[in-house]
């Protein structure tokens, strides 16, 4: 006993040497060091807590119980009141990456000073940790997917420098002595859905669209950004769970992409691979967390690693296996200061942060950019406050709607009814029709709404869908819906005969749809005057849609995903195969293309140029209000005729006066001209010649092109 006291003395000792002092050790220990220390002297029941999210603590060797289970997908979620900014696809469509890294700075400072208050009582609960689950990064590669509004859109480059972002603004500085938080890439790898089959589908991809699509952005967060967390998916990949793809784990992310960093199962994905209907794999728990643990799944969101000691016993895994995996646990511990309880780098942050005016001030700003314009007949907006104007839809008055999932509970909130009145205090508004339902509305109920716009000029109407029928894993049963995910992409029927009815009663109606995917809207491009993409703005997004309905803001988002005109323009959902989806394979003819949004103002591109290999592109301000452009960069490789019609590799968000002209300048680079190399096996700079294509938005109509060599 006294020996192990003298080694646990020791133990603790390092865990408290300050950085000075580690300085003058002449290169002390590292944390992998100080936790090989740490778990030379645990036991396997002790091993086996510390590799399940609700890590147990060890009292002898002070190591404090861990929840490594926390969200922040568009703020700290699940643990009270905090910041909550647009949905992820709202983020994405402002193309504005500084402005989103400055956002996920706020949630990490947020996130330090709630760890703060919930480490009081000495432990971390749930949603009370440092280790975040977030940013989910999957391509959004059809538009039935519920848990598409997680993600950065369809684009694997967007997706990439977005998810960067992100995690540059959750970490901080990842070679600093301590950590501010963990983020995660999830969920790895080839997953999109669909919700109701996630648990025992197989997907089989090419090479050519893993290493093109399903791959870049993950390869840029890990060797790009330092991502300290990877998440693996529920689906098998060729066969293998994705948490026991030695392919996946060791082959790609630890072999080719130098991965040093965490790997955790998805919740309960661990049981997916011995459990009655899902994927057969394993015939028992036993195997199961060997095949687990023998592919590098470190840590376990769920309830299988409860029985590492049992396979042990059973003689499938040996406890020898399990010190690399703790090893790269208990030193990520220790760079978060967690094991030390060393908070001091955030100790200044103040508690009245959260949700505080300056976080409510970027909410409302990061919304304002969200918001697409998608039509504008006749110039309709921005509205005039002295108009007969109606707010009226399903959508109007529902302040969780606009939270999104994965949510904070934040305390102020003004729905879009409640901010429109702040410029029209004698505001109509009422509901009008329920979101969805498996009736029509009744002729009656269609006259007692018109009777109520009588002497209304304008509708605002405040429709779409809400988190309630899509997202993750749900149970709603109603038509167009299923498991979380779509049937169908069009307007519920009930708003679309209501918008129907409102338009033949010679109403100017401006619809603001609500969403976290794309809507099938070529109806209401006929019914509608004007069409606005609100997606789910957040708790300020009330606001930042009055600033642009009345213009006090011009809007400027742009589309991360393709709006398509119905499902019937898309593949077999449960077709992983990228062909004919997106708009780098989509070929038909969308209804709103991605990369689109217009403004209050026109923007006219000049003939670019390039000077010591980097683009110039001239671009005016043709109109009469200031206003942002998103210029946007996208390459095709003649020669490969079987690749994607076209590839974003470029987008810079820039505001432009007025009559004003400014050059936009994009360096070409290697991987500019990245494309599929079957030689190779993967994505290379291929040299030759490239057509380069510029302008502000995806549709050929909109692009100018230029000849290059590369």
């Amino acid at each position: 006993m006294k020996k192990l006291c003298i080694v646990v003395a020791a133990v603790l000792a390092l865990a408290a040497c300050s950085h000075e002092q580690k300085q003058a050790q002449n290169n002390g220990p590292t944390p992998e060091d100080r936790a090989r220390a740490l778990i030379a002297q645990l036991t396997l029941e002790e091993k086996e807590a510390l590799m399940r999210h609700d890590a147990g603590g060890v009292e002898r060797l002070g190591i404090l119980p861990y929840n490594w289970w926390n969200e922040a997908l568009h703020g700290v979620a699940r643990n009270g009141k905090a910041t909550t900014f647009p949905q992820p696809i709202g983020m994405a469509a402002a193309f504005d990456e500084p402005l989103l890294e400055e956002v996920f700075t706020a949630v990490s400072d947020e996130a330090r000073v709630k760890n703060r208050i919930g480490m009081a009582d000495g432990k971390s609960d749930w949603y009370e940790g440092v280790t975040f689950w977030t940013p989910n990064i999957n391509i959004f590669r059809d538009p039935r997917w519920g848990r598409g509004m997680e993600t950065y859109g369809e684009d694997p480059y967007l997706t990439g420098q977005l998810g960067m972002a992100v995690v540059r603004g959750l970490q901080g500085d990842t070679e600093a002595e301590v950590l501010k938080t963990h983020a995660c890439a999830k969920h790895f790898a080839v997953h999109s859905g669909p919700e109701w089959n996630r648990h025992s589908y197989d997907a089989n991809v090419s090479d050519r669209d893993l290493r093109e699509t399903y791959l870049p952005a993950f390869k840029d967060l890990v060797t790009k950004a330092n991502v300290q967390e990877v998440m693996v998916a529920y689906n098998r990949f060729r066969g293998v769970p994705c948490a026991a793809s030695l392919f996946l784990i060791d082959t790609v992310l630890r072999g080719e992409w130098g991965y040093k960093g965490l790997v955790t199962s998805d919740c309960w994905a661990i049981h997916d691979f011995f459990m009655p209907g899902r994927h057969g794999y394993s015939p028992d728990v036993e195997h199961a967390v060997a095949e687990a643990v023998r592919a590098g799944t470190d840590l376990n969101c769920g309830e299988s690693y409860r029985h590492i000691q049992d396979a042990v016993n059973a003689g499938v895994l040996d406890e020898a296996e399990l010190d690399p995996l703790l090893t790269r646990l208990m030193a990520a511990r220790f760079r978060l200061g967690e094991l030390d309880g060393n908070r001091e780098p955030w100790d200044h942050l103040s508690d009245d942060i959260v949700e505080g005016p300056e976080h409510r001030a970027l909410a409302r700003r990061m919304a304002q950019e969200s918001i697409v314009l998608l039509q504008n007949r006749d110039q309709i907006l921005p509205l005039d406050a002295k108009a007969r104007i109606a707010v009226i839809g399903p959508n109007a008055n529902d302040k969780e709607m606009l939270w999104g999932n994965y949510n904070p509970i934040p305390e102020h909130t003004l729905t879009l009814k409640e901010a429109v009145q702040q410029w029209i205090p004698n505001l109509v508004s009422f509901p009008g029709c329920v979101l969805v339902s498996k009736e029509d509305l009744t002729d009656k109920e269609v006259a007692d709404v018109l009777k109520q716009l009588d002497d209304i000029d304008i509708v605002v109407f405040a429709g779409g869908i809400s988190p309630r029928v899509e997202g993750e894993e749900m149970p709603v049963d109603l038509p167009g819906f299923r498991g979380g995910d779509r049937t169908d992409i069009q307007l519920p029927a009930v708003q679309r005969q209501l918008l129907k009815a409102l338009h033949e009663a010679g109403k100017k109606i401006v619809l603001v749809n609500f969403s976290g995917s794309a809507m099938g809207l070529a109806p209401e491009t006929e019914t509608c005057d004007a069409i606005v993409q609100a997606w789910y703005p957040g708790e300020e997004g009330g606001t930042a849609l009055a600033d642009i309905l009345f213009g006090d803001v011009a809007p400027s988002g742009k589309l991360p995903v393709t709006f398509y005109r119905s499902v019937d323009q898309v593949p077999d959902y449960e077709d992983y195969s990228m062909k004919g989806r997106t708009y780098r394979y989509f070929t038909g003819d969308a209804l709103f293309p991605f990369g689109y949004g217009l403004s209050y103002t026109d923007f006219a591109y000049g003939d670019a140029c390039v000077k010591r290999g980097v683009l110039e592109i001239p671009v005016t301000n043709t109109g009469a209000r200031d206003a942002d452009e998103v210029v946007q960069l996208y390459v095709r490789r003649p020669a490969d005729t079987e690749g994607p019609l076209k590839s974003l590799r470029g987008f810079q968000r820039v505001n432009i006066p007025a009559g004003a002209t400014v050059t936009v300048k994009f360096p070409l680079t290697a991987e500019t001209f990245l494309a599929w190399s079957p030689e190779a096996g993967d994505m290379v700079p291929m040299k030759g010649n490239w057509e380069i294509l510029y302008g502000g938005s995806s549709a050929n109509a909109s692009l100018k092109h230029l000849n290059y060599k590369y």
